[in-house]
């Protein structure tokens, strides 16, 4: 079936109408004077859509022949107008010629089905247009380029190195005298394998908070400037200030980009004895935000201690005196240096790094490192090679399952794609 939608954001000076499908090159040649079935791949034309009796557009239609094109099908974009009536006219007119509206994330899905795209990139394709800073901009490049593929592919070919040893034993079990696999050449690659699946799944923390937001917690007793330390940083009245004690209640979170770095800052309510039961409760969400933050900024001023906090060995702590010469929140004096203590603070990734940032694949290679043991475990024990075998495949799968290198059951694949823009 031949699918068609907008691709970009109507109401702008220029829309893109794209087709792709079987039919693509009739449908749009049934709209306008241009033959796109008689004209070169990746070329762009001049001409008019009509709906039979006046003009509708003066377009711009660009033709990509199958499989040269994103989806591997033949696939035409129409290049016009940003008005609503003219996009939507366009679409009504292309369905009535034998398409029908695509869903959301189907020419991506057919990009992928098509062999253009594996799984890893075709996910790459939905967080870089979600990326909203440098940091996860370059991580979707990556991946779009094919760092997790390629990296995921060498592990499969070690891993089907030793799948292959143990089951040619298996092949000749009657030949007692015959051994394809060292064991101890076995485990040591087991092992290594381990350790680089390991190094994968570990990235996947600073993935997550590269494209939520590193959480960093800003704590201290009441009245110390926490409240005035937060709005400065988003420049606004985020939360209320008042010299009444005990006046933030509840942890209060916002986001920050900082040199292509995205911050989610919370600020917690004041760390102090209290008998208020609903200030209590806001004291033991601030501890709570404490152990989820991978930044903690301690505020405090003149005369008051510094918050006793149990810090985890992963975590940074920014320790600020307010209400001081070199820090006044107040008057964002000493704001540009605590900027620059939070960028050293934040993890630094390459274009060459691979990091993940997909529960998906996180999941996938935790379940592959299940297996992993039990192989380190069956080698150590002197386990027979079709129980070693069995659990070697079955981390081939959890990896291939990643790429959709094997057959991807249906419901992944829709839950994937589903949350794809319409028109991608």
């Amino acid at each position: 079936m031949t699918i068609c939608a907008p691709a970009t954001a109507i109401g702008g000076a220029i829309a893109v109408v794209r087709v792709s499908g079987p039919q693509a090159f009739d449908a749009v040649s049934a709209l306008c004077t241009l033959c796109c079935d008689s004209v070169a791949t990746h070329t762009a034309h001049f001409t008019r859509i009509t709906d039979g009796t006046s003009i509708i557009d003066e377009v711009i239609v660009t033709v990509f022949r199958a499989p040269h094109s994103y989806t591997g099908e033949d696939s035409v974009e129409i290049s016009c107008h940003g008005s609503r009536y003219i996009v939507n006219k366009i679409l009504e007119l292309l369905c009535m010629h034998g398409c029908r509206m695509a869903e959301p994330g189907e020419f991506t899905k057919r990009a992928y089905l098509n062999g253009k795209l594996d799984l890893t990139q075709a996910e790459a394709v939905a967080d870089l247009i979600a990326s909203d800073n440098q940091s996860t901009h370059r991580i979707a490049m990556s991946q779009l380029r094919g760092g997790i593929s390629t990296r995921l592919a060498e592990l499969r070919e070690q891993l089907l190195h030793l799948t292959s040893l143990l089951e040619l034993e298996l092949d000749f079990s009657d030949h007692e005298d015959l051994e394809f696999a060292d064991r101890s050449e076995l485990l040591a690659l087991t092992r290594e394998i381990t350790q680089h699946i390991t190094q994968l799944t570990k990235s996947f923390e600073t993935g997550n908070a590269l494209k939520n937001g590193i959480p960093v917690a800003i704590v201290g007793a009441p009245n110390v400037g926490k409240s005035t330390l937060l709005n400065a940083l988003l420049g606004e009245e985020r939360a209320l200030v008042s010299d009444i004690q005990g006046t933030t209640r509840d942890t209060i979170e916002d986001t920050i980009n900082i040199d292509g770095i995205t911050f989610r800052f919370i600020d917690t309510a004041g760390i102090r004895h209290t008998d208020d039961r609903i200030e209590s409760l806001g004291i033991e969400r601030s501890l709570s935000a404490v152990q989820r933050a991978r930044i903690i900024i301690a505020v405090t001023e003149p005369g008051v201690p510094y918050p006793a906090l149990d810090i985890h060995e992963w975590q940074t702590v920014i320790r600020i005196e307010n209400k001081t010469e070199t820090f006044q929140a107040k008057f964002g004096v000493g704001l540009d240096s605590l900027r620059r203590q939070l960028l050293a603070a934040a993890p630094q990734i390459s274009d060459s790094d691979i990091v993940l940032t997909s529960a998906r694949h996180y999941d996938a290679l935790q379940r592959s490192l299940v297996h992993l043991a039990r192989v380190i475990t069956g080698l150590s024990e002197n386990l027979p090679g079709d129980l070693l075998a069995e659990d070697l495949r079955l981390t081939l799968s959890e990896l291939a399952s990643i790429t959709g290198g094997e057959i991807t059951p249906q419901e992944t694949l829709n839950n994937i794609f589903s949350h794809f823009c319409v028109g991608k």
